[in-house]
């Protein structure tokens, strides 16, 4: 068992981690872990730079900068968490959303961590069905969903097979930095305009991530809800 003094060391670290690299850290950092992820979400963490940027409508040059600098610490801090919980670490995603100042580090486990479920998730199917719904609508219907409830507030939704063909030509040319600017900016866009995600989850959907791995053609989505039901 991960004890909650393992998961507020590793919130601490990251927390710490984010100051050094950018000379700000967050106002939160909540490590939580269910099954096989390890979610840190975050808030409050947007540097004076990042900030004078965005005022100048530079959106493009700070994802860059934010994606790189955190694309590089995000291997160390994979080996402080393998070597807190004691396991290792198959994948990572990271994403962040500058419009409400918050940002998601996921972190996909070798195996699953044995635990409580949790009793206060919500029927997965309709979800999965408005997941695959809007996916459509933007590219195409996945191959494989597969849902896993973090918390009552925090949803993950692993796709995978969803990349059109134009789309994987383009990341064979080298232009994955592009793609990924324009995937994130439509696929938030349309998942929280036309999605009816409040509805499934009878709560006000704060914050919705999405983290992809081109290469594996698999996206992890991330579901952040209010804590007070509708």
């Amino acid at each position: 068992m991960v004890s909650q003094d393992q998961l507020n060391n590793i919130s601490s670290y990251i927390s710490k981690r984010l100051r050094k690299s950018f000379g700000k850290g967050p106002q939160t950092c909540q490590t939580t872990l269910h099954r096989k992820y390890l979610v840190t979400y975050i808030n409050g963490f947007l540097s004076p730079m990042e900030e004078v940027l965005l005022n100048e409508d530079q959106h493009k040059t700070v994802d860059h900068t934010r994606n790189m600098i955190i694309s590089y610490i995000m291997e160390e801090i994979k080996g402080v968490i393998q070597v807190t919980i004691g396991m290792d670490i198959m994948e990572t995603f990271h994403d962040w959303n500058f419009p409400n100042n918050s940002g998601i580090m996921i972190f996909e486990l070798e195996s699953e961590v044995i635990g409580e479920e949790l009793n206060d998730s919500i029927p997965l199917s309709p979800l999965e069905k408005e997941v695959s719904r809007i996916s459509e609508i933007i590219q195409k219907v996945p191959d494989y969903i597969h849902i896993t409830p973090i918390t009552p507030y925090i949803y993950l939704v692993e796709r995978k097979g969803i990349l059109i063909l134009i789309e994987k030509a383009l990341i064979a040319k080298g232009v994955q930095e592009e793609l990924h600017y324009t995937k994130d900016q439509l696929e938030k866009e349309y998942f929280h305009r036309y999605g009816r995600f409040d509805e499934i989850f009878n709560r006000s959907v704060k914050d919705i991530f999405i983290g992809w791995n081109f290469k594996e053609d698999k996206s992890i989505m991330a579901f952040i809800l209010d804590n007070r039901k509708k």
